[in-house]
């Protein structure tokens, strides 16, 4: 099974991912790049990532990932996975600067909240199969639950 949850920084991603790996037990992870550590050069290791993804999906391997996207440079060849259940996060601009300002100790620097609404933007016609909006508060355990009925 594979999971690919979606979207931009403090959307929900991490904290609903944590709450799925406590439901089913042996769940692998990845965020962003953490696939670089699978070969030693980018275009090997995304190789063999994208292998581990397909098989996921495919249910060949027999385990569980769920791979953490935020970034949009690979996003057209995740989003070909054929099987791969992929879940679009969402929140408020609003909510994402407020959030994201508690990250970095109550303060959002100017530059971040441009670097936030660049990134707000770009995500906005981004599509997954299932579309999740985190404004208002994470009913996690529905969301779960959602994902669940997916298997």
């Amino acid at each position: 099974m594979l999971y690919i949850f979606m979207g931009q920084s403090c959307t929900g991603k991490t904290t609903v991912a944590n709450q799925l790996k406590n439901r089913i037990g042996t769940v692998e992870m990845f965020t962003g790049k953490d696939y670089l550590r699978m070969a030693k050069n980018q275009h090997e290791a995304w190789k063999v990532f994208i292998k581990k993804l397909s098989e996921a999906a495919s249910g060949s391997s027999g385990e569980t990932v769920i791979y953490l996207l935020t970034e949009k440079e690979r996003l057209d060849e995740i989003l070909e996975i054929e099987g791969a259940h992929k879940v679009k996060f969402t929140a408020s601009l609003e909510t994402i600067k407020t959030r994201f300002a508690q990250r970095m100790g109550g303060q959002l620097p100017p530059p971040v909240a441009k670097m936030l609404e660049r990134q707000y933007q770009e995500w906005e016609t981004v599509k997954g199969d299932i579309s999740v909006d985190t404004t208002n508060e994470l009913d996690l355990e529905g969301i779960v639950d959602l994902l669940l009925c997916l298997v």
